[in-house]
């Protein structure tokens, strides 16, 4: 008999789910909210999990996105919303969701998504990318070693010049093998001691401590405090100065707990040799961990990324990655994808969008304000071909033009298109 946990606010929906599928034979087990749902899932394994998006504690694809970080995902999730969107679909589907359901779920709709789910296999879960695989580069042998040592007598440790992929690289470097993992910028509901007993012996990580908002400082000062009680260890990544996070409002009793034992990331000036192994190994970082679509460099395009200038450093190298993941036509990344991410023709490194504009707006607001200037430069550079602004964003044209319908937007199509 296959058991099948509900997780959804709404008292309504999970009697009625549990009734239908109670009927049909299914162990169903009920959980209101990410926090009764974590203790469902820790002390009984699921066969299937539908789990709502909308809930007040923890949405739901923030606990899919949690339990995929910390190899959890070991039974299918089927994700449910009154609010629907492509959007959410697609996201959960990358994290690893197998199906989507609109609510209200019609009866026949609800079964045959729950038999067919339930037949899906779950990959087994693939070790996390570590500084074991750059054994080429000699920078970052090195840079493991000295995190090792920073390590040995410390439960915190903060990492200097780092944010993203490569702080949780050098994290899940240090964490103890099939061990629990919890990213404490990944969620903003306030931390529990059960939560922080569910990641016994395991690691806490923040990707950038200036993108924590006051509640996520709060769930970092209550996890300090109780580490050696669960033997805990943190890794923070912090892209701007200590005294940026003062300037910020942090406390600075937790800003000097922080500060106490720190590495900062080697600089990539004077080691041009060494970036082509770094970006091929972030790629394959971004495509296992974080659902980027396949993508491998040429040679031609390794050579571009190897003469390129990293002023920026690690932040720009990291945003370089990213961006030809997405952008690149092809599953083969070129030296003319390359040139165009990076503008080496022009001479000139990528321009940076001011972010301290968006922290001053709602998330929904700093949100659309964003995805505005992300479709105001492909519109710019593709002079409004909407064909080859599908292609660059990634979007079905149909997707695209509802999406620019819903920020404001409505760019000519231009005649060839018509």
């Amino acid at each position: 008999m296959a058991r099948i946990l509900v997780v959804d606010d709404d008292m309504g929906i999970r009697e009625l789910l549990s009734e239908i599928l109670a009927d049909e034979g299914y162990d169903v087990a009920l959980a209101e909210n990410a926090a009764a749902a974590r203790k469902a899932r820790a002390e009984r394994r699921p066969d299937l999990v539908l789990l709502d998006i909308w809930m007040p504690d923890t949405d739901g694809i923030s606990l899919l996105k949690e339990w995929a970080a910390a190899n959890l995902l070991t039974m299918p999730v089927v994700m449910m919303s009154g609010h629907g969107t492509i959007d959410s679909a697609v996201e959960a589907t990358r994290v690893g969701a197998v199906d989507f359901l609109e609510k209200p779920v019609a009866l026949q709709k609800l079964l045959q998504t729950v038999k067919k789910a339930l037949k899906h296999e779950v990959p087994a879960s693939r070790p996390p990318l570590t500084l074991d695989a750059f054994a080429r580069s000699p920078l970052l042998k090195d840079l493991k070693k000295r995190l090792e040592q920073a390590t040995a007598n410390t439960r915190v440790l903060l990492l200097k010049s780092a944010t993203g992929s490569i702080g949780e690289i050098c994290a899940r470097t240090l964490q103890t093998p099939k061990t629990p993992w919890l990213d404490l910028s990944a969620s903003s509901a306030p931390l529990t001691q059960e939560m922080l007993w569910n990641a016994s012996g395991g690691m806490l990580f923040v990707a950038d401590l200036m993108l924590l908002g006051r509640l996520q400082q709060k769930n970092l000062a209550f996890a300090l405090e109780r580490l050696e009680r669960y033997n805990l260890r943190l890794v923070a990544a912090v892209s701007q100065s200590l005294g940026a996070l003062a300037e910020a409002g942090w406390d600075p009793s937790l800003i000097a707990r922080l500060g106490d034992i720190w590495v900062t990331l080697p600089q990539l000036s004077g080691h041009a040799g060494e970036v082509p192994e770094i970006a091929s190994l972030i790629l394959s970082h971004l495509i296992e961990r974080h659902g980027m679509p396949p993508r491998r460099f040429s040679t031609a395009a390794l050579n571009a990324l190897r003469l390129h200038h990293w002023s920026g450093e690690w932040m720009e190298l990291l945003a370089a990655v990213r961006n030809l993941s997405i952008a690149a036509l092809e599953e083969e990344i070129t030296a003319e994808d390359v040139e165009e991410v990076l503008r080496l023709d022009m001479g000139a490194t990528p321009r940076a969008v001011p972010a301290l504009p968006f922290f001053n707006q709602t998330l929904r607001e700093a949100r659309d304000a964003f995805e505005r200037q992300y479709f105001e430069y492909h519109l710019k550079n593709e002079r409004n071909n909407m064909t080859r602004v599908a292609e660059r964003t990634g979007l079905e044209r149909t997707h695209l033009y509802r999406k620019l319908k819903q920020l404001g937007m409505n760019p000519a199509r231009r005649p060839e298109e018509e």
